[in-house]
């Protein structure tokens, strides 16, 4: 990975790395480290062990005031569904962590990039990396702006699968082609904002606005889903 794609990451997502060691860290997989012995490159197992326990605490503490009338086997079961792999792999998915991973040959052609548990492993690496950088206060900030505003009352994602919920219905209604563009890009590169169109053949359905290209994508087939909900 190129250092200018590890600044494109700090400037997205406000963040700026005190020892980007340890940024390079989080994102190596094994598998990269396996086919370069010689480099001094250090794989992201022990930072994703303290990541989980990051995690474990800060959620607990935001479920806990959040939820302050919520029995304690109630918050368990909110705080398990937030922390499982598939949940922390579509943080990672949201945050396009998986496009910066350092992985090796073999695991980047069995598209590793999207494997789930690579990607849930990576966002709970990632949130290591900010606890020993910076501290428990800044990954609570990261989290407050790219976490729990998406978990729901029920300890679930707000955020659904809006693009695999629009492709369903336009091939079981034979609807056509989806299409989705980059129609803009605005503001600063540390506060970027894109926004997205999406499209069934020539139609135009939905737009949405993100601070990555897949969320904006999100959120246009997220209108389009809503629009022909009402249509129909």
């Amino acid at each position: 990975m190129k250092l200018d794609a590890f600044e494109e990451l700090q400037q997205r997502l406000q963040l700026r790395f005190r020892k980007p060691r340890l940024l390079r860290q989080a994102f190596t997989h094994t598998s990269y480290v396996n086919e370069h012995r010689k480099s001094s490159a250090e794989h992201n197992e022990r930072l994703e062990f303290l990541g989980d326990a990051v995690l474990q605490l800060t959620v607990s503490e935001y479920l806990y005031r959040t939820f302050p009338e919520r029995p304690e086997g109630q918050l368990t079961r909110m705080r398990a569904s937030i922390v499982c792999e598939p949940s922390l792999a579509r943080f990672a998915e949201m945050l396009e962590l998986g496009a910066h991973v350092l992985l090796g040959r073999g695991e980047e052609q069995l598209g590793g990039r999207q494997r789930q548990a690579l990607l849930a492993d990576l966002f709970e690496s990632f949130v290591g990396a900010i606890y020993l950088d910076q501290g428990l206060e800044t990954v609570q900030v990261f989290l407050r702006t790219y976490m729990f505003p998406y978990i729901d009352g029920d300890g679930g994602l707000l955020v659904k699968d809006y693009k695999s919920m629009l492709q369903e219905k336009a091939q079981h209604n034979s609807m056509g082609l989806i299409e989705y563009r980059i129609a803009e890009e605005r503001g600063p590169a540390h506060d970027r904002e894109f926004v997205a169109e999406v499209s069934i053949g020539e139609r135009v359905l939905g737009s949405g606005i993100g601070r990555t290209k897949k969320e904006a994508e999100q959120q246009a087939a997220a209108e389009a889903w809503r629009k022909l909900g009402s249509e129909a």
